[in-house]
């Protein structure tokens, strides 16, 4: 477990520093503080619950990466930030980054999607439109879902964060 927290606070921290969000507004800034035992709960009822919290995400990026396959997470997200992208230049560099990083042969963080789709994807990228990439993410997505998800919700770091933490006589302050 300790060895999991420490991942989690790595990925905490320089998630908050290697993603390009644009500074928010003093006020709506959103710390990662643990989540409480009942906010944890809500993961395990849906897949989407967990991706939408930003600590869920976070420990489900860990986990990823400890079973070696975080780079399905990171696809996922790379064509989440895509779909959100206005610009038609910035959608065909970032198209082909995500191709160069994801898709082609011997990729960097290649995924594990099947030879049609990944010739479907060639093909849409040399025009490229905000749902190039649907197919590979909703095949991601669903391995996530289906394979690794359960595996993380019987984590011990996940049981870990489901459970009531006794409050101990120093953190009552006594």
């Amino acid at each position: 477990i300790k060895d999991w927290k420490t991942r989690l606070s790595y990925f905490l921290q320089n998630s908050s520093n290697s993603t390009k969000m644009k500074p928010k507004k003093v006020g709506k800034h959103r710390n990662y503080f643990r989540p409480s035992p009942e906010e944890a709960r809500l993961w395990s009822e849906a897949f989407d619950e967990l991706l939408a919290n930003k600590y869920g995400l976070a420990a489900f990026r860990a986990f990823l990466k400890s079973e070696f396959c975080e780079e399905n997470i990171e696809f996922w997200l790379a064509c989440e930030d895509f779909k959100k992208t206005k610009s038609p230049q910035k959608l065909t560099s970032k198209a082909k980054k995500i191709y160069n990083d994801f898709i082609e042969k011997e990729a960097p963080k290649e995924i594990n999607i099947d030879f049609q789709t990944k010739n479907m994807i060639a093909q849409n990228i040399q025009e490229a439109t905000h749902t190039c990439f649907s197919a590979a993410q909703k095949r991601v997505y669903s391995l996530m879902e289906n394979n690794s998800y359960p595996r993380f919700l019987e984590s011990e770091f996940y049981q870990e964060l489901c459970k009531k933490t006794p409050i101990t006589r120093e953190a009552q302050g006594t």
